[in-house]
C-alpha cells in the first residue's frame, strides 16, 4: 500500500496539467517513503531534491499562469504559500548538504503536508472558484 494515495479531494482541472503534477509529487513522496521505509532514503534524498526543485519552480509557474489567467482573486496570497514550499526546499537541500542525517524524514514530512494542506486546501480553493464561475456562466446561458 502506498504511503500516500491521490483521492479525488485533490482534483484541481480533472487529470489536466496541474493534476498531473500533482500526481507526479505523490509519485515522488511515495518513492521516498519507499527508500526510507527500507534505509535507504539518504541514499535518493540529493537526486529527489534536485528533481522535486525543479519541477517544483516549473509546476507553480505554471499554477501561477494559470490562476491569474482566470482572475483567481487570492493569486497574490497563494504565491506566498508556493515561496515558502520553496525555500524549505532549498533548506532541505541546504542541511543535506552539510551533512544532516535527518533530511529524508524532514523532506517526506514536508511533502506529505505540502500534499496534505496545500493541495486539499489552497489549490481546492482555486477548483471552487473555477465551479463557480462555470456555474455563473452557466446561469447567464439559461
Amino acid at each position: 500500500m502506498a504511503y500516500f494515495e491521490w483521492a479525488s479531494d485533490m482534483v484541481i482541472d480533472h487529470d489536466g496539467p496541474i493534476d498531473q503534477d500533482h500526481r507526479r509529487l505523490v509519485d515522488q513522496v511515495n518513492r521516498l517513503h519507499d527508500a526510507t521505509s527500507q534505509g535507504s532514503g539518504q541514499e535518493i534524498v540529493a537526486g529527489l531534491l534536485e528533481e522535486l526543485l525543479a519541477d517544483t519552480k516549473e509546476h507553480l509557474a505554471h499554477e501561477e499562469r494559470f490562476m491569474a489567467s482566470v482572475g483567481f482573486p487570492e493569486s497574490e496570497a497563494h504565491r506566498k504559500g508556493h515561496d515558502h514550499f520553496v525555500a524549505e526546499l532549498v533548506r532541505l537541500k541546504e542541511l543535506y548538504e552539510g551533512g544532516s542525517p535527518t533530511v529524508a524524514t524532514r523532506l517526506s514530512q514536508l511533502l506529505r503536508d505540502w500534499l496534505s494542506l496545500h493541495i486539499r486546501r489552497n489549490d481546492k480553493e482555486v477548483r471552487l472558484f473555477l465551479d463557480k464561475q462555470r456555474r455563473l456562466k452557466a446561469l447567464k446561458k439559461s
